[in-house]
């Protein structure tokens, strides 16, 4: 099935060919068709749906267990993040990346992603 992005569409407002761009938005990459007169922008339905589920997820907060598992301990991700992030699923057997940035705070990394280092702290 072809998408609808793949094709020239007109400007309700002006007529002309409306240009194909994107925007990062929260690090979820939105598609749009914008207008070159009038600047009316058309997001992808698909996108939008799923930033909207991105938000909905990252506006959560789980309470997790850490269990200890031989000489490592363990926490369990929710099912909601795993089934949000597609790529993820499918290389459900590789490494993630894991970094502490603060005395507090422990990140996960899910994609192949490149972590940015902080410069040291004197």
């Amino acid at each position: 099935m072809t998408d609808l992005f793949e094709n020239k569409v007109l400007c309700k407002n002006c007529n002309r060919v409306m240009n194909r761009g994107y925007t990062i938005k929260d690090g979820c990459k939105l598609r749009f068709l914008q207008c070159p007169k009038c600047n009316n922008r058309i997001y992808h339905p698909l996108d939008l749906r799923e930033y909207e589920e991105f938000c909905r997820i990252r506006n959560k907060e789980w309470e997790v267990k850490l269990r200890l598992v031989g000489n490592s301990f363990c926490v369990s991700i929710p099912k909601e993040i795993i089934e949000f992030e597609e790529q993820f699923q499918r290389e459900i057997n590789n490494i993630i990346r894991m970094t502490l940035e603060e005395p507090t705070k422990l990140s996960l990394f899910l994609s192949k992603r490149k972590i940015n280092k902080q410069s040291k702290r004197g």
